[in-house]
């Protein structure tokens, strides 16, 4: 198996240019990172407040912000149809 050589560049104008993206990059996650806390306690919050577990407050954001509620449905039917059929299969064997 042979390793890739990394090649190093050597411009200092290309270096300046590999930092500014790494700024850029870095300073997106630190959004993203503050977006996901803030997330997480409004979450708990809610949950705290109307006593609904945070995984069905946690479920209904992501399908409310994907608008997928129909799917979400034909999914869980399908979930347990098949897992009803093979768990009865199982039981009456």
């Amino acid at each position: 198996m042979s390793t890739k050589q990394v090649i190093i560049p050597s411009s200092p104008a290309d270096r300046e240019k590999i930092r500014r993206v790494m700024r850029t990059v870095s300073e997106s996650m630190t959004r993203i990172e503050a977006e996901k806390d803030l997330i997480k306690d409004e979450i708990a919050a809610l949950a705290e407040e109307f006593e609904i577990p945070k995984k069905f407050l946690n479920r209904m954001a992501r399908t409310y912000h994907r608008q997928n509620f129909k799917d979400v449905v034909d999914e869980q039917n399908n979930f347990e149809t098949l897992y009803e059929t093979v768990v009865e299969l199982n039981v009456k064997e």
